[in-house]
């Protein structure tokens, strides 16, 4: 990332004239898989001797105990919780992401500000404030959209970790069990996340694939961020 690029004003108090590191972000719906992508791809750039910091949602000192408080909770209104987790970012990229990049480190996220946009569009926030509220949001040198059908999330969840009350979706009900309203809120979500493939440059990943043929291509796309640029 030589080139500063932010959605909006960024933060412009903050004054620094590049960023050597890569941004690299991971999006995709509850089950897809990232966070198990995101250990492969740290000990892989790690290997290749590459400096690796990754970060994800919830993950700022400032905010994450409130934000797991409010979670436990279920009382705050759906604006509250989006202007917390706005806050959370926020802090993340000044304090964690930004000086990380400035470094010259790999910056691996669990998710961006497009989870968030998701989540908030689907409990009836406006999408298009939204997206002005992200205005200080730093653009990544590559997205890349893990996508997999219904069927594999619900059989990865089962198998795994379980239903989670928020990741169903049931404190908006979109049905009265876990089961079904996981099924229906993923469906939302991946419309949402559909709605923004071409507008934030999504890079699609098949995620119905095992993990190391998702590995794979992660890796192709990745390693064409260090491709050096022929002159013209």
């Amino acid at each position: 990332m030589t080139k500063l690029d932010f959605y909006g004003a960024g933060f412009p108090y903050l004054q620094f004239k590049d960023l050597p590191g890569k941004l690299i972000v991971l999006e995709g719906t509850d089950g897809v898989g990232r966070s198990t992508q995101i250990q492969l791809l740290r000990q892989w750039l790690e290997a290749e001797g590459f400096a690796v910091s990754n970060t994800g949602l919830r993950r700022s000192p400032l905010t994450q105990p409130g934000l797991d408080a409010a979670k436990l909770g279920h009382t705050l209104s759906p604006l509250t919780m989006s202007l917390f987790y706005a806050t959370d970012f926020a802090d993340r990229l000044e304090r964690q992401i930004i000086p990380a990049l400035k470094a010259g480190f790999i910056v691996l996220s669990d998710r961006y500000f497009y989870s968030i946009i998701a989540r908030d569009s689907i409990r009836g926030l406006n999408p298009h404030r939204l997206r002005k509220v992200y205005g200080f949001a730093l653009k990544p040198d590559i997205i890349l959209y893990l996508k997999a059908d219904i069927t594999t999330l619900v059989s990865r969840i089962v198998h795994g970790r379980g239903f989670d009350f928020w990741e169903a979706g049931m404190d908006i009900r979109c049905a009265d069990n876990l089961y079904d309203s996981f099924c229906a809120y993923q469906t939302l979500l991946i419309q949402e996340f559909d709605r923004m493939v071409k507008e934030f440059g999504f890079i699609t990943i098949d995620a119905n694939q095992n993990v190391q043929s998702v590995f794979a291509d992660l890796r192709t796309h990745i390693k064409n961020l260090f491709v050096p640029k022929s002159s013209s």
